[in-house]
């Protein structure tokens, strides 16, 4: 059942992401205050959920802001994600949730974790695969199962569908950092911090410098791991997991099937995915974790800024190994 949590949260946006918190944050109970810029999102906002935007943005919010909040969550453009939290972060705010991947600039990421410190602020990434009902199923089998071995991911995109969309500038270029790393985030998240690392890219698309890319290399965890990705081509994403006993396979990444050793069957495993079902898939059981600060499965500002590093050499391609330790 869900928690009547009763919490007072400061939703920034109007965006679609903002109305599918919004749905979870009304079912935990929470007192919610929407802040937005744009009048026309508020009204779309309105007209989907019943309840009114407060206009005018974040800043002019802040000025005259009186009330007392537990937390806040970001859910605005990406090109604003940074410099929004910043402002909060300069309001005194101390747990905040904000949309992946935070910024696709690290030095206005780096800029953002070192505030966050100053201020000792909890400011955490939202990445909500990780909190999908199949990832929680993979998690507890491969605790059971002695832990990760080796693994692979596939984060191809569909570049027919990605290149007529409008974007601010930078973030089709950096379409890997934007959106990619949530099929990475999760595999890391999984099978560990890569330790070595080497990278190969090839083709070109018109919105990207880059269309093709694989790798491979170890992690913090001992287990080796390899990725490919073709946004030329069909495919989707994709992760598989490998124990001493079992075969996990994410594809679509919110199911999950097993194959055991010694047989060649691939079968699902039942999952209790009710909130995945009635919600955008993980994020009710990443928000109220949140509100609950249960911050274990998070990735913090500090870790994102680690991991950027490692989207960059991804995303670029090396063909040298790097070590990362």
């Amino acid at each position: 059942m869900p928690n009547n949590l009763k919490k007072n949260v400061l939703l920034i946006g109007a965006t679609q992401m903002a109305i599918d918190y919004y749905n979870v944050l009304k079912t935990l109970n929470c007192n919610i205050t929407v802040v937005g810029k744009s009048t026309n999102n508020a009204k779309v906002f309105f007209d989907k959920t019943g309840c009114d935007v407060l206009t005018g943005g974040v800043e002019l919010f802040l000025k005259n802001n009186t009330s007392h909040f537990d937390a806040a969550i970001i859910a605005v453009g990406i090109e604003v994600l940074a410099a929004t939290a910043m402002q909060l972060i300069n309001a005194n705010f101390k747990h905040i949730l904000i949309e992946k991947p935070a910024s696709i600039d690290l030095n206005e990421l780096k800029d953002l974790a070192n505030l966050a410190k100053k201020n000792n602020a909890n400011l955490l990434i939202a990445y909500n695969r990780r909190f999908l009902a199949s990832v929680l199923a993979a998690k507890q089998i491969i605790q059971k199962d002695g832990g990760v071995i080796s693994f692979n991911f596939e984060f191809t995109e569909w570049a027919h569908t990605i290149e007529p969309l409008i974007k601010k500038k930078g973030i089709k270029k950096n379409w890997l950092i934007a959106n990619s790393t949530h099929v990475i985030d999760l595999a890391f998240y999984l099978g560990g911090k890569p330790t070595n690392i080497c990278s190969f890219t090839s083709g070109k698309l018109s919105w990207h410098d880059k269309a093709i890319f694989s790798g491979a290399g170890k992690t913090n965890y001992n287990a080796l791991f390899s990725y490919q990705a073709n946004w030329m081509a069909p495919g989707r994403w994709a992760i598989e997991i490998l124990t001493l006993n079992s075969r996990l396979i994410l594809k679509p990444l919110e199911e999950l099937q097993i194959q055991l050793k010694g047989s060649v069957a691939i079968n699902k495993v039942q999952i209790n995915n009710e909130f995945d079902v009635k919600f955008k898939p993980g994020l009710y059981e990443q928000t109220n974790c949140f509100l609950n600060q249960n911050y274990s499965s998070f990735i913090t500002i500090d870790d994102q800024v680690e991991m950027f590093k490692i989207y960059k050499i991804i995303a670029e391609g090396n063909a040298n190994t790097i070590n990362l330790n």
